[in-house]
């Protein structure tokens, strides 16, 4: 089975990617070491409906005693009010502080669950089961957890490091549509930042197909691992590459009711909005810009912004955003393909345009 080992010292993890692990995760948890044997699983109701009984059973046959928590499906989930109902609910539940907390869903419920692992009892064990394309090669390692407020998303959270994550391809074949492509924005990212190889790997990938190779969601987890081990609080710069197209799309995605785009439909929009950047500042070819703004295309993701967001209320969200250091703009824009970097030249003018160029 490909592996990744995330190297952080005492706060290190493997990340296991192999089909069919989910009904193994009881066994595979229970011989990583995993301290206690009560455990909060905290998915959504969509995916506690497919999914929650296989791991429940699995748990149960490896001797953990534990108890579902479920939260509605979507991003209006990730607040602080349903950070606090799951901690009640698990009070209420009898968990303590040597209890473990399952992650078992896509972004949303490893943020939320994350973030409960963190502050309940000033922190519990987490393993993360990832479910989507977005939550396996990305949200799933790395650590950071949180939730959204009205002024933006991820605004409150903790770093909290998971102590193992068990990637199950097969869970993709149960995704809808709409949420199986939106995932494929955050591979064509990390493509684009460290792995331009990799957007020929993901141009000869079938849409609408289901069978996406263990080893390639290992590659993207490897290069998201490497960069958080060079930076895992972000305070060297270089986990901000980890960002590019997340400026401007997070700014999207604040600026509508949550949910009602999805991250990696974002991501599109922001990353086509950094291609235009790149070319501007940082001579990015412009068939370097068609070759990934291609991919985003063939994996069905928007590349026009709907006329409903106004440039205002995207510049409106920017400005509280987590990205800008003390009012200063940095910005992740591409050299190449591969190579990314933080620019702190572009202006505000700059990403109205950028926006504007997106109609």
């Amino acid at each position: 089975m490909p592996t990744v080992h995330v190297d952080l010292a005492a706060r290190s993890y493997d990340v296991i990617v192999e089909a069919g692990t989910l009904g193994q995760a009881g066994d595979v948890i229970a011989k990583s070491g995993f301290a206690g044997r009560r455990v909060a699983v905290i998915s959504d109701a969509t995916v506690a409906r497919l999914h929650a009984g296989t791991l429940v059973e699995s748990l149960a046959a490896a001797g953990f005693q534990a108890t579902l928590h479920t939260v509605p499906a979507g991003e209006a989930s990730k607040t602080m009010s349903q950070a606090e109902s799951l901690c009640r609910d698990m009070i209420r539940a009898g968990h303590d502080r040597k209890s473990g907390v399952v992650a078992l869903g896509g972004g949303v419920v490893g943020d939320l669950a994350g973030f409960v692992a963190a502050i309940f009892y000033r922190g519990l064990p987490l393993v993360q089961i990832p479910t989507t394309i977005v939550a396996q090669v990305d949200s799933s390692v790395g650590g950071k957890t949180g939730v959204n407020v009205t002024e933006g998303k991820n605004l409150l959270g903790a770093f909290h490091q998971p102590r193992l994550v068990l990637v199950d391809p097969e869970t993709l074949r149960t995704l809808p549509d709409r949420e199986f492509h939106e995932g494929f924005a955050e591979a064509i990212k990390h493509a684009a930042i460290r792995d331009a190889a990799m957007l020929d790997d993901l141009a000869a990938l079938d849409p609408a197909a289901r069978d996406v190779p263990a080893d390639l969601i290992a590659r993207n987890i490897a290069i998201k691992a490497r960069v958080v081990e060079a930076d895992e609080h972000e305070t060297r710069g270089v986990r901000a590459l980890l960002n590019f197209g997340h400026t401007i799309g997070h700014g999207i995605e604040a600026a509508v009711p949550y949910g009602a785009m999805l991250h990696g439909e974002a991501i599109s929009l922001g990353m086509r909005a950094a291609l235009f950047l790149s070319e501007r500042h940082a001579g990015l070819a412009p068939h370097a810009s068609a070759k990934i703004l291609g991919l985003l295309e063939k994996f069905h993701l928007p590349l026009v912004l709907p006329d409903t967001i106004t440039t205002a209320s995207v510049m409106e969200k920017l400005g509280r955003d987590k990205k800008f250091a003390a009012g200063a703009i940095r910005f992740v824009v591409l050299g190449a393909p591969g190579t990314a970097m933080v620019s702190e030249g572009i202006t505000s003018a700059d990403l109205r345009d950028a926006i504007e160029q997106l109609r």
